[in-house]
């Protein structure tokens, strides 16, 4: 299933994307008594977040959660972390107690190599991602590697990318930004059972159309979505403001 869901207003696709993630984790609860789960970060994202954590009733205690990316040689400290954003924005609201984090200041080999091992522990039921200004999928920048079995890698940052950090406020300006992050793979990203794609905001407007309407490809590295058997794309009505009408006739509107 490739599902589509578009919303006037950006606040009402986080509660929508939040609803669902929330669903989704309780329903895994209910079944294998655990829920294993990859969450994303970045601005975009904000608001999705916010509204998850603020649900009642999930049972954070036994959710897993991996970390999708981050930046090589980046202090935890400093406000881009995303090991900061996830500890102050998810795990610590939520109680969550087992949670695995990439630091991009160790041994890098190291790193991906014991994410991975326990990433691949089991199964995952959901993922939560996004389209970047470039249409890059976690860091996974254009031309992706679509091939690589490993769960994590080492990636170089294109200027399109680390532009977006700086226009997102995350650093001052590009010399700040670091050329390297760690990323999960486009292909072990695509083995979690349901992936939620969260899309807000007019900047991601050329990248959606080019991911959900585009060749699958590389190039459009998010295009790789479209070939997942369970997915659901969260747009507003600004994200999706370039598709055409054929697409939008076959997206459920709120």
């Amino acid at each position: 299933m490739f599902e589509i869901k578009t919303f006037n207003h950006s606040a009402d696709l986080a509660q929508a994307a939040a609803r669902r993630a929330a669903e989704i984790i309780s329903q895994t609860i209910a079944r294998s008594g655990a829920a294993r789960i990859i969450v994303a970060t970045g601005a975009s994202h904000l608001a999705f977040l916010n509204a998850l954590v603020a649900l009642p009733g999930v049972e954070w205690s036994k959710v897993e959660m991996f970390h999708l990316d981050e930046y090589v040689g980046l202090p935890m400290s400093h406000p881009a972390s995303f090991r900061k954003y996830l500890l102050e924005r998810f795990i610590r609201p939520t109680g969550i107690r087992r949670y695995h984090l990439l630091d991009g200041e160790g041994d890098l080999t190291a790193v991906c190599k014991r994410a991975g091992d326990e990433l691949n522990a089991g199964p995952i039921q959901v993922a939560f991602v996004g389209i970047g200004e470039n249409g890059h999928l976690a860091f996974n920048d254009p031309p992706a590697d679509f091939k690589t079995e490993a769960p994590y890698i080492v990636v170089n940052l294109d200027e399109a990318c680390r532009r977006q950090q700086v226009g997102e406020g995350w650093f001052r300006d590009l010399s700040e930004v670091p050329r390297q992050a760690i990323t999960i793979s486009i292909r072990q990203t695509l083995k979690a059972e349901k992936i939620l794609c969260v899309t807000p905001e007019l900047r991601k407007a050329k990248a959606v159309k080019a991911c959900l309407e585009g060749p699958i490809s590389p190039a459009a590295p998010a295009s790789i979505l479209r070939t997942h058997p369970d997915i659901t794309v969260f747009l507003d009505r600004d994200s999706s403001s370039l598709l055409n009408a054929r697409t939008l006739a076959g997206a459920s509107k709120a």
